[in-house]
């Protein structure tokens, strides 16, 4: 008699099918940043330009980013994301001070700060409460 197993049916493992593959998160943190334009984002995530699309396509039919045509000839477009999209930003939080504090202790990668000048310590919010947070 054979015994089929069943994975546990999770939230986690259903959000990791949208976002954990290579190159989604690192995607939607340029978008986080700002950075919209196709050709920006593989640059600054090194992805390829298939790869990259497949990905941005995923995000866009699971309601996470959108895409607006900004040039008609040739057609061209960029990447912004919903507000379901924007909640990923605070997991892109999450997993940076993980990595800051278990993967580069020492010198993290990334030091964040607000637009108003204030050093980003603890959460995303500006001291001032002008801020908006970027990394230098």
């Amino acid at each position: 008699m054979s015994t089929s197993i069943q994975p546990r049916e999770c939230s986690i493992a259903d959000a990791l099918g949208l976002v954990g593959e290579r190159w989604t998160l690192q995607a939607v943190r340029e978008l986080t940043h700002g950075v919209h334009c196709f050709d920006r984002i593989v640059r600054n995530t090194g992805a390829s330009r298939d790869i990259l699309t497949a990905r941005l396509r995923k995000l866009e039919a699971a309601g996470a980013v959108r895409r607006e045509q900004y040039n008609v000839h040739p057609p061209r477009y960029e990447y912004h994301l919903t507000p379901a999209g924007g909640e990923l930003g605070d997991v892109l939080l999450t997993l940076m001070k993980w990595g800051d504090r278990h993967l580069n202790p020492e010198d993290p990668p990334v030091r964040w700060q607000h637009s108003c000048g204030e050093a980003a310590r603890k959460g995303a919010h500006s001291p001032t409460g002008r801020g908006v947070l970027t990394a230098e």
